[in-house]
């Protein structure tokens, strides 16, 4: 009789999963049995308690470089900084989810079922307390992505790809006004997303059917089995290709990267603001975060196969962002495809083959996270009698009606534009030197190019908030509350100290930039 041995577990170097999933099944049970009018600030304190708890432990976790739960989970450097990452910028959108003074009720529909257009839904949007159920859906999604970054074998990571993808679909469709954009925005984030995954399963199934045939070893999908696989497998290497390849699509998909970036402007547009903001930056760090580990721990001995293709896509995602970022009329649309044009520079970071690139990939995503939250945060408060007032035509003249805000945003897109003395420069300068070290150059060139023309859809904006004469329709900008103050400073405080004195978060970065095979 064959005894069964258990594998071991850290639960330390687990605590900070297990605290935003055990937040968010208890946030299932604030929803059935708390009364409604005190579930807003149960909720809000729950999930914020949550978040400040996991990002202690993964402080305490800070030297722990090890393997855990029967190989699933890599506890080392890059995911400890990740994860530190997910859970600042969490903080930061759950407070501008929490926020409910800058409009009644909040960004979100009171009741989700409640069909669209009618008049119930227009009794809703007039000042209906919003659904709190997007507390949960919130934690559940943190907790996906603290998994995702720190996955070291692709099963591990396509049920976490799953389990932050799902909740993130369903937060896209609770708008409280412009119900049916946003519920459009759910569907086709949905359907593109259900897409992206079957090729995801489809690349693990190919992957493993490669990893079979090595002397001494059985075929698996853990990395360290399929990092051995790429230098000693017998099998096809079309098996190898194209499993690869189906996994980038997966993975690129949630980067926002060209072609696989359609969903992107019409999702950021259709959710409600505070989402979008969360999806802008946690997002996007939990799928750079599980791009590295895939192309420099599994598949590091392919690197010359595979990195022309990523950096062609790199191009090809800095040149659509920045191009189609000239044409947008609206604030959210042009944040979105900023937000594709930073991916092909994160990319770049990407295929830095060195410690340099993956420590300069690490500090421009925590970087910009702050940067694109802060912009958000400011798009809330823009706002007429129907709500959010995001057609740029709309913001002419906003800084002789809000100098205040319409400083700080433009001190925002300069950041987004890579001047100097902001975070965005910082940034840039961390990825795009690592490149020129590896004989990228060409990736470079690109990067400054696009980063050109990028500026060009910036500056509009800036000129027509400060040079235009508000007009009868240039909306006002709404007081923020306590929640919304408090995110917008610290992210615009990050954006300022990254630019000036980058060096205590950039050691940081280096010192995590070693992955444990």
């Amino acid at each position: 009789m064959t005894e069964l041995k258990l594998p071991s577990i850290d639960y330390a170097a687990l605590a900070p999963i297990l605290i935003m999933l055990g937040a968010a099944l208890l946030g299932v049970l604030v929803e059935a049995f708390v009364p409604r009018k005190h579930r807003h600030l149960v909720q809000l304190s729950l999930g914020l308690l949550a978040v400040l708890a996991a990002l202690v432990m993964v402080i305490f976790n800070a030297d722990d470089r090890l393997i855990t739960a029967g190989g699933a989970l890599a506890v080392d450097g890059p995911t400890l900084f990740l994860q530190g990452a997910i859970l600042v910028l969490a903080a930061m959108s759950l407070l501008l989810i929490g926020e409910r003074s800058v409009e009644r009720g909040g960004a979100f529909v009171a009741q989700a079922a409640v069909t669209a257009e009618s008049v119930e839904d227009r009794r809703q949007a007039d000042g209906s307390n919003g659904a709190t159920e997007v507390y949960p859906l919130a934690s559940f999604a943190i907790g996906g992505m603290l998994i995702f970054v720190a996955a070291n074998d692709l099963l591990t990571m396509f049920i976490a790809l799953e389990v932050f993808s799902l909740p993130l679909y369903l937060l896209c469709a609770l708008a409280r006004r412009r119900r049916l954009l946003s519920q459009e925005a759910a569907m086709k984030y949905f359907l593109l997303g259900a897409y992206a995954s079957a090729f995801f399963l489809f690349g693990v199934a190919l992957v493993y059917g490669f990893t079979s045939g090595i002397p001494g070893r059985p075929a698996g999908v853990d990395f360290a089995t399929i990092h051995a696989a790429v230098g000693e497998s017998p099998a096809s290497q079309v098996l190898l290709f194209a499993g690869m390849a189906l996994l980038a699509i997966g993975l690129l998909f949630k980067a926002a990267a060209a072609p696989f970036h359609v969903w992107t402007p019409d999702v950021y547009q259709g959710a409600p603001t505070p989402v979008t903001g969360f999806m802008a930056a946690c997002t996007k760090v939990a799928a750079f975060g599980a791009l590295l580990r895939v192309f420099h721990v599994a598949f590091a001995g392919a690197a010359w196969d595979f990195t022309p293709v990523l950096g062609a896509v790199a191009v090809l995602t800095m040149l659509v962002g920045a191009v189609l970022a000239v044409t947008q009329t609206d604030i959210k649309r042009l944040l979105a495809y900023s937000s594709i044009a930073n991916a092909g520079y994160l990319l770049v970071g990407v295929l830095a083959p060195s410690r340099d690139g993956l420590a300069g990939t690490m500090f421009y995503l925590a970087a910009y996270g702050f940067s694109v939250l802060a912009a958000f945060a400011v798009v809330t408060l823009v706002r007429d009698a129907d709500g959010e007032a995001t057609h740029l035509s709309r913001w002419a003249g906003l800084g002789k009606r809000s100098p205040f805000f319409a400083a700080i945003f433009t001190f925002i897109l300069l950041a987004f534009a890579g001047i100097p003395l902001t975070s965005g420069f910082m940034s840039k300068f961390a990825v795009f030197a690592p490149a020129l070290d590896a004989d990228q150059a060409w990736l470079v060139v690109a990067g400054v190019l696009t980063s050109m023309v990028l500026a060009f859809p910036y500056l509009r904006v800036v000129v027509m908030m400060w040079l235009s004469e508000p007009g009868e329709s240039t909306p006002t900008v709404t007081v923020p509350g306590g929640l919304t103050s408090a995110a917008l400073m610290i992210g615009v405080l990050a954006t300022l100290v990254l630019g000036v004195v980058p060096g205590p978060l950039l050691d940081l970065a280096n010192g995590a930039a070693e992955f444990v095979r």
